[in-house]
């Protein structure tokens, strides 16, 4: 991976984290660095969850298969709306006891 390769994954791990911002309407902890670090293991969740459909289940529509110089939209957004979800799940639990 060289440095425009990060560059890329960490612009659209922002961005995922901003839609998934968008469809889970909850406050990201960290505000920009909560952002980037939710968008890149967001970017990495729906890969591999996209990857795990594909081997598992021949799951493939082409759509899913839209990408930036290897990181893939779709499954990015996803799977930072996930992470997104579980981290405020967690904080709101640990908030209550």
């Amino acid at each position: 991976m060289d440095i425009t390769q990060l560059a890329i994954q960490i612009i659209v791990a922002i961005l995922a984290a901003g839609v998934a911002n968008i469809l889970v309407p909850r406050r990201i902890p960290g505000r920009l660095p909560g952002m980037i670090v939710i968008g890149l293991v967001g970017v990495w969740v729906g890969e591999w969850g996209f990857r795990l459909m594909q081997q598992r289940f021949n799951f493939y529509l082409p759509i899913l298969s839209w990408d930036i110089e290897g990181v893939q939209i779709i499954p990015a957004v996803l799977g930072s709306a996930i992470v997104l979800y579980l981290v405020t799940l967690l904080i709101k639990i640990t908030r209550f006891r």
